[in-house]
């Protein structure tokens, strides 16, 4: 698989698991919980951000400066960490709650803007041969993400 094939499928899982997150959201009792998930997305978010950052947007800063994205995705990334944050420090449930549900949703939004324009951009700007050197790397990191790739 290619990188921007990884990082597609990466969000398909995150999707998977922000869809039970917001099934639980109704039922959680206390604010610990909700810190609790957003510590799991976080986690989960921080290493695909590094790899989005470090093995995809590297190669086009340029290209996606021209089109002002990059900026975007760097402020998106920076938005939905600080929602994540601001839940860590919540004291009430409800706060906690519609933070977490509010980076979720940014975090969906933000996976649409990729696809649709990012994705297509660093597969126009680079080889083949890149692209897929570029999944090897990412496999490379987290042999378990070889396993769930089609």
């Amino acid at each position: 698989m290619n990188i921007t094939e990884i990082l597609v499928t990466e969000h398909a899982v995150f999707l998977t698991v922000f869809d039970q997150i917001e099934r639980a959201l109704p039922k959680l009792k206390r604010v610990e919980e909700a810190k609790m998930l957003a510590g799991l997305v976080e986690a989960l978010l921080e290493d695909h951000g590094d790899a989005e950052t470090n093995l995809a947007f590297v190669a086009l800063d340029h290209a996606l400066d021209q089109k002002g994205q990059l900026d975007r995705l760097h402020h998106d990334h920076d938005e939905i960490d600080d929602r994540l944050k601001r839940v860590k420090t919540a004291t009430k449930l409800s706060d906690a709650k519609k933070l977490l549900k509010a980076a979720l949703l940014a975090s969906r939004q933000h996976f649409r803007r990729e696809e649709r324009a990012v994705f297509p951009l660093i597969e126009k700007v680079l080889k083949k041969e890149t692209l897929t050197e570029l999944g090897k790397v990412r496999t490379q990191r987290h042999p378990a993400r070889a396993k769930i790739a089609p």
